[in-house]
């Protein structure tokens, strides 16, 4: 039989989480199983599944075989476990990629829950309940297996420990990520986050759930990481090296797409709580530690310009103009760098008047910095070069709460902000429809019988 697909949310911010209202008859979770050349391993792993799934879920479930592009007799086992299996259900892809694979699953499923396993089965089965429950409670909007948890159990050579344990280290130290376990091949994702984050990841590979986790994250969902056994694979044929420079290669990309604001995470931001008087609060900060560490970041920046540009301008002017001239183009930098970067406010929009704003706060600082060179000069004597830059110093760090006060409850106010992000515009690209047209399904949208 066949489901009516959830009311798709409308653009903008994503509704509160709220625990799945679950029909008698519809299919909860679809578990994704890529394979690629697996005619060996994949029946006897969709059949253990399907036992276990049948003996502890208490919904109705699916099991997706997504084959991209086998050349051996795979696509054959799993026709023929589609044809065997109520809950089996196999899909044919004609390009390898088990990124490509699962964003092409998970964007024509209609079930809630989305989850996918490799077909190694190294994960102790025992996981799915507590990895899928958060999300059918309302409590997390996705889920991944650790085990880099203290509490997980693993089994691999040192090799893959070390390249597992590295790869995590440098997601921490380029991309602030601040979840355990990128690569384990067991993950779960609500649906209607799903519809939300799959067009904004771009990797078709080994790299998707990176992307997919990072900017989950960065836009402020919630991840829950299951502790898990694990037992590794000695026949896998994933190739560490080329993998490994192609998830580099990721870890760049997506770092500078976040840096310059070319992600609209926007629109996969959650209201503050789940009751209704939650919504209507005003007194919350929105992501006070953030701004904090990037307003942090753009000063410190912006005041080696500026220590710089006195240093330039000083040489041909005098200590107050040389002041006046470095403060103001390193405030104009200083306002672009936090309208972006700090704040998230993008486009053109309110722009000139942003930076008004931030010359009148520019006009604080000068009168501080000012005031500072004044009072050394009133002091007497001829003051050294190495004494003016510490007076500046030590008037830009007084000056610097005050700067990210005004701009935080002025220049750019909450309200503000949420107003140019809900009005950004969607890419041009759907990937849904690019998903569509490399597909051969045996009816995708048939649910369990």
């Amino acid at each position: 039989m066949t489901t009516t697909p959830p009311p798709r949310t409308p653009l903008g911010s994503l509704p509160p989480r709220e625990h799945l209202r679950l029909g008698q008859s519809a299919t909860v979770l679809d578990v994704v199983i890529p394979v690629h050349n697996e005619e060996r391993d994949l029946e006897p792993c969709v059949r253990r599944l399907r036992e276990h799934l049948a003996r502890t879920f208490p919904y109705r479930f699916r099991i997706t075989i997504a084959d991209n592009a086998s050349t051996d007799r795979t696509p054959d086992v799993a026709a023929r476990l589609d044809e065997a299996l109520d809950e089996v259900t196999a899909v044919r892809l004609e390009q390898k990629g088990r990124g490509r694979a699962l964003r092409t699953v998970w964007s024509l499923s209609e079930a809630p829950v989305l989850a996918y396993m490799d077909v190694d089965l190294s994960t102790d089965l025992n996981a799915l309940l507590p990895l899928v429950a958060p999300l059918i409670s309302g409590h997390s909007d996705l889920a991944i297996g650790s085990r880099l948890s203290r509490s997980a159990r693993v089994v691999r050579g040192p090799k893959r420990e070390f390249v597992s344990r590295m790869y995590n280290l440098i997601l921490r130290g380029s991309l602030a990520a601040r979840f355990s376990d990128a690569q384990c091949g067991f993950k779960a994702i609500r649906g209607d986050v799903a519809e939300r984050l799959l067009p904004m990841v771009e990797d078709t590979g080994w790299f998707f759930d990176t992307e997919l986790l990072v900017l989950a994250e960065r836009a402020g969902l919630r991840i829950h990481e299951v502790p898990v056994d694990w037992i590794d694979d000695p026949h896998s044929t994933v190739h560490i090296v080329r993998t490994a420079a192609d998830d580099l290669k990721g870890v760049w990309r997506v770092g500078r797409a976040l840096a310059t604001g070319g992600v609209p995470l926007d629109r996969l931001v959650r209201p503050f709580g789940d009751d209704p008087r939650d919504r209507e609060l005003t007194g919350v900060p929105g992501g006070l530690a953030r701004q904090l560490v990037g307003f942090c970041a753009v000063g410190g920046l912006s005041t080696l310009l500026y220590l710089a540009l006195f240093s330039l301008f000083r040489l041909g002017a005098g200590a107050q103009l040389a002041n006046a001239a470095a403060l103001l183009v390193s405030a104009l930098a200083n306002t672009a760098a936090n309208r972006r970067l700090t704040f998230g406010v993008r486009g053109r929009d309110r722009a000139v008047r942003h930076q008004a704003q931030g010359l009148v706060v520019f006009a604080v600082g000068l009168v501080l910095t000012s005031g500072s060179l004044a009072a050394l000069d009133a002091a007497g004597g001829t003051a050294s070069h190495g004494t003016e830059l510490a007076v500046l110093v030590a008037a830009n760090l007084a000056a610097t709460v005050l700067r990210f006060l005004l701009f935080r409850a002025w220049v750019f106010p909450d309200r503000e902000r949420r107003d140019d992000l809900t009005a950004a515009p969607h890419p041009s690209h759907d990937r849904n429809d690019l998903t569509r047209n490399d597909l051969t399904r045996n009816d995708l949208t048939r649910s369990a019988r």
